[in-house]
Parts: C-alpha cells; sequence; structure tokens
C-alpha cells in the first residue's frame, strides 16, 4: 500500500526548519543548561566540557535565531559581559527538552538512574510529557495519530 504522504511535499517541513536548529548534539545540552538556570559562558563551558569555540557558535545561531537573547552584566573591576536568556521561542521548547529528558531517562540512564529530574514546584511531582488532541483526547501511541496535510502542504509534482 503506496502511503498518502508522498501525495505532498515536504520542502517547507516545519520538522526539518526546527532540526536546522536544534540538530546538533551541543544544542540541546546548552539549552539544558539555561533551562537549569546556567545562563553565563564560563559556567557552560566548565560544566559542560563544550568546546570553547562550539560553545560560541551555539550560542551566538540561538540568539541570532531568536532562542536565546544577551544580557549584559558586569561584575564589580571586571568588562561587561552577556549572559543567555531564554526568549519566548526558547522557552516554547520546554517541552521537547522534557520528552528528550524521559525518552533517554527510559532507555539510556545508567542502573541507577537519570542524574536529572524535573518537578512540579507546588506539588512536587515528577514531570512528563503527555499528547493530547485539540480536543482533549490522549494519544498514547503512534498508531493513534494519521498524518495529513496541513494548511501549507504542497502537491508533489509527478
Amino acid at each position: 500500500m503506496r502511503p498518502a504522504a508522498l501525495d505532498w511535499s515536504v520542502e517547507n517541513c516545519t520538522i526539518a526548519r526546527a532540526m536546522e536548529i536544534l540538530g546538533e548534539r551541543w544544542t540541546l545540552v546548552v539549552l539544558r543548561e539555561v533551562f537549569n538556570g546556567v545562563r553565563r559562558f564560563d559556567d557552560m563551558r566548565v560544566r559542560t566540557g563544550v568546546p570553547r569555540q562550539v560553545l560560541t557558535n551555539r550560542l551566538a545561531m540561538l540568539v541570532e535565531r531568536g532562542v536565546l537573547r544577551r544580557e549584559p552584566y558586569r561584575e564589580p573591576g571586571s568588562r561587561e559581559r552577556h549572559e543567555y536568556r531564554l526568549t519566548g521561542m526558547g522557552l516554547d521548547l520546554w517541552p521537547v527538552l522534557v520528552a528528550v529528558l524521559g525518552w533517554g531517562d527510559r532507555y539510556l540512564a545508567d542502573p541507577e538512574g537519570s542524574p536529572l529530574t524535573v518537578a512540579h514546584r507546588d506539588c512536587g511531582g515528577e514531570v512528563r510529557v503527555e499528547l493530547h488532541c485539540e480536543r482533549g483526547h490522549e494519544v498514547a501511541r503512534p498508531r493513534d495519530v494519521v498524518p495529513r496535510p496541513g494548511p501549507g502542504a504542497r502537491r508533489r509534482a509527478g
């Protein structure tokens, strides 16, 4: 049976566009750190082991693409530096990071468990990602969904 997805083009796919920003390993590591409150270059570099030039490039790209913004600060007696803060676009990546964390915990954690958990500030319950359709139904399995062309879909030539 021929998949219906072959009838429309993926040239303008937003998953591919998102992965242009997020698709490199160190990018999600940098975002993890900023979400965890680590906002300064040297703190990120020491904590993660990201090579200096790679970290410089990732931060610049995330600022350029609107995921992070640079905020100046100055320690007494030092030159002005910048820390990195999430924009609205960056904050909207939170469920993505929680989903990646959950997947990693399920399949890749050490026997003693994950070194990081995320908990609801109010009740302390562990946070996880769940999918629901716009009408509120839980979507528990990939087979519970059907891909279909969206409003920006283009018919494939041929």
